[in-house]
């Protein structure tokens, strides 16, 4: 297996060799990284009062469960202090604030005991996030909200880091994603239809699991295969994930191996720069933009409004 790395002495080439090597690395609580997973929290706590989030399937219906939880997610992701609280992290970690690009973060809730595996609660089957036309400079970072265990974590399958396997990335389209796939989430509550890749082959999906404290953060690279744990556990599981890429990796090619993605479109306009949340520069985009634009391509995913929680 890959190796996991706990708090390594880094500088920024060094953190990006290692994840586009397929290793790990973790990082210890930080106060950057508590206060998002607080700020989360907050938000949370204040939607499914008077049960704590964590517990609240136990009191209510599924859908009411979804009408209270889909508000929470974008109303989240776009707040202003979200992204102010990623610049703090970058620097909390002295990276190079002109080099390193962040996307917006994503609120995650996996109930427990089979309650919502879809939309809003999607258990993610086995995929690299490049089959979702993430480019091959990504860096996931993930981090819980409240306390987890290994029963209720994300699945790691790092056999298939650098080996090919059978999938449908060459049917997805990134831009028709974001006029379609997004906005329906909050619709799929006993199945989710919307269409996105999976693998085509039988897989051996011995797994690998990190439990992380509140306050830590994991990062991989998006070309690990990755599933959701079925929850077994006695809580829902509450998380953040966000997706960092570094500029000049981006304009000389340098990356993790690419094994089999072949999507449609790029995600590199949703990515802004650490030190002022400037837009990725056009002439880096057009590098990797391929193909997917017509006339009803939607290049960057707004939300129609955002719901006051």
């Amino acid at each position: 297996m890959n190796s996991v790395n706990l708090d390594p002495a880094h500088d920024d080439r060094t953190l990006l060799d290692l994840v586009y090597g397929g290793d790990f690395v973790v990082f210890s609580p930080r106060p950057s990284v508590a206060a998002l997973a607080a700020f989360a929290g907050e938000m949370l706590e204040a939607a499914f009062a008077p049960h704590h989030p964590t517990q609240a399937q136990f009191h209510m219906p599924v859908e009411q469960w979804v009408e209270i939880f889909a508000p929470v997610k974008p109303a989240f992701i776009h707040h202003p202090k979200t992204m102010r609280l990623l610049q703090d992290i970058v620097d909390d970690l002295s990276l190079d604030p002109d080099q390193w690009f962040l996307d917006v973060p994503r609120l995650r809730g996996v109930t427990c005991n089979g309650y919502l595996t879809s939309g809003v609660g999607y258990a993610h089957h086995p995929h690299r996030d490049t089959w979702y036309s993430a480019p091959m400079q990504q860096i996931n970072w993930w981090l819980p909200i409240y306390e987890y265990e290994s029963n209720s974590s994300m699945a790691f399958h790092p056999r298939y880091f650098d080996r090919a396997v059978r999938n449908e990335s060459n049917e997805f389209n990134y831009y028709e994603w974001n006029a379609t796939g997004r906005k329906d989430a909050s619709k799929m509550i006993g199945k989710d239809t919307r269409r996105q890749p999976h693998a085509t082959e039988d897989l051996d999906l011995d797994d690998v699991r990190l439990v992380l404290p509140v306050g830590g953060v994991q990062l991989f690279s998006g070309a690990q295969l990755h599933s959701t744990v079925a929850n077994t556990s006695p809580l829902s599981r509450f998380s953040i994930d966000f997706r960092t890429v570094f500029l000049a990796d981006l304009e000389s090619g340098r990356s993790a191996p690419n094994a089999d993605s072949q999507p449609t479109g790029t995600s590199l306009r949703d990515f802004r720069r650490a030190r002022d949340l400037a837009p990725m520069p056009d002439d880096v985009v057009a590098k990797y933009d391929i193909e997917g634009l017509d006339s009803n391509a939607v290049l960057v995913f707004e939300p129609e409004s955002l719901p006051r929680v």
